[in-house]
């Protein structure tokens, strides 16, 4: 029997796991496989999963199913944190064929002839999350006019409700030097902006040899990237994925708001505006240092989009300390927020917390932040409006048409143009089009 030779690929989940997406593609493109469109069907199906909330767990069995509706006879891998997490689980997914471990998901190719047409259950490679401890790198290319550049993994901190620590083993990163070996090579693809990814990006700096009860001494700073990639030629864009509040130091800061280069847009986790909770949560600052950052952005920057994570319906959450939440968001100047109902997550300490919110209760305030992040949104661009900003242009999915984010991340639309796209132009923001969720509003907008 030949050799498979086309593959197809699905991502769920973050950002990094689209960087790591992309790594993996292309390794699978070096060794001489085609890559084509999940529709198309494909000899060899990879899902790269998340497992951050209980619907990312039925999204990579809805994934499975939909892989096998195109290609019956595929032969079908999941990768990921919740092949790290439930690997035993998914191998008994009907149609999973392959499930790699943290470990062992970048030497995929080793794997790809031990798949057995035989067994009625999928094969597990996948090791103690202990043996993810050396930094693989990895950025995305030829999906979108932005490259997400992984410079960070894994994590050290114990919050209560996450699990990634459990998925992605403990903080570890690249060096400056290779770092910067990679935003060379983006540059020299054609590529503009640069998204900068990791699972906790402002720990940067962790080497990457980890021995068992030990920490490597850091090897340097977050705020000492991103002074080095300011200097990188042929690179006009750098966005930082998301950062905890606590590293997000005065110092990064400052350095953003004098950048050419670095954009004004931050995405900053709250999780929740009671300090109460956030104790629960085992978050590492409360409500004032968080506030104290926003502050400081805003004075700076008085454009900057700044938005937030927030977590509504933890374990002893009480209707005081939702609306504590409430009030301290609707005070605050930030931009949008993303609204996550908590979900119990198996061996993470919350799940074993009492005071358990009803499900009904957590739905209501997961509305009601949605609501306040709609109004965010359109209170942060509103000003806008009439003014010129920079855009960088993409395709859109509708027809005849272009979508472009400002560097201040505000959506805009304006009719296709194709020498445009992948160029950054000046553009006056004319009108709102009547569309916006939660997080992105839209306008329409002219080149000046």
């Amino acid at each position: 029997m030949a050799t498979p030779r086309t593959v197809a690929f699905h991502t769920l989940g973050c950002k990094l796991n689209f960087s790591e997406t992309s790594g993996i593609r292309r390794s699978f493109e070096n060794h001489g496989y085609t890559t084509v469109d999940f529709e198309t069907g494909a000899d060899i199906y990879v899902l790269n999963t998340c497992s951050v909330t209980d619907f990312a767990d039925k999204k990579c069995r809805y994934e499975v199913r939909r892989a096998l509706k195109y290609a019956p006879q595929a032969k079908i891998v999941v990768v990921g944190c919740y092949a790290q997490l439930k690997p035993q689980e998914i191998a008994e997914i009907p149609g999973v064929d392959l499930v790699l471990g943290a470990a062992e998901k970048f030497n995929i190719l080793n794997y790809i002839d031990t798949i057995s047409s035989s067994s009625d259950k999928g094969m597990v490679i996948a090791g103690e999350v202990k043996e993810a401890n050396i930094f693989i790198d990895s950025f995305s290319f030829g999906d979108r006019t932005r490259s997400f550049l992984k410079v960070q993994d894994g994590c050290d901190y114990k919050c209560s409700f996450c699990t990634i620590p459990q998925a992605r083993g403990s903080s570890r990163s690249d060096t400056i030097e290779n770092v910067l070996n990679n935003a060379h090579k983006i540059a020299s693809l054609g590529v503009r902006e640069i998204v900068l990814t990791g699972v906790n990006l402002g720990d940067f700096g962790n080497g990457t040899d980890v021995i068992e009860g030990t920490k490597p001494k850091k090897e340097a700073l977050f705020v000492d990237l991103i002074r080095e990639l300011d200097k990188v030629e042929g690179i006009d864009r750098y966005r930082i994925s998301s950062i905890e509040p606590n590293l997000l130091t005065e110092e990064i800061i400052s350095f953003v708001a004098q950048s050419n280069k670095f954009v004004p847009h931050f995405h900053i986790p709250l999780q929740s505006g009671s300090d109460k909770i956030l104790k629960s949560m085992r978050r590492r600052y409360q409500r004032d240092l968080y506030a104290q950052r926003i502050s400081w952005i805003k004075s700076l920057m008085p454009h900057c989009c700044i938005g937030v994570d927030v977590i509504v319906g933890f374990p002893g959450e009480s209707d005081e300390d939702f609306m504590e939440t409430y009030h301290f968001l609707n005070e605050l100047d930030v931009s949008y927020l993303h609204v996550f109902t908590y979900s119990e997550r198996a061996n993470t300490a919350a799940a074993e917390m009492g005071e358990v919110v009803p499900m009904e209760i957590r739905r209501q305030r997961n509305e009601m932040l949605r609501i306040l992040s709609h109004k965010k949104r359109m209170s942060f661009t509103a000003p806008f409006l009439g003014t010129i900003r920079s855009v960088l242009f993409e395709n859109s999915s509708v027809e005849g048409m272009m979508n472009g984010f400002t560097d201040n991340y505000i959506k805009v639309t304006m009719p296709l143009d194709t020498t445009l796209i992948n160029k950054i132009e000046n553009v006056e923001l004319l009108e709102w089009d009547g569309s916006c969720d939660a997080v992105v509003s839209n306008f329409i907008c002219e080149k000046v």
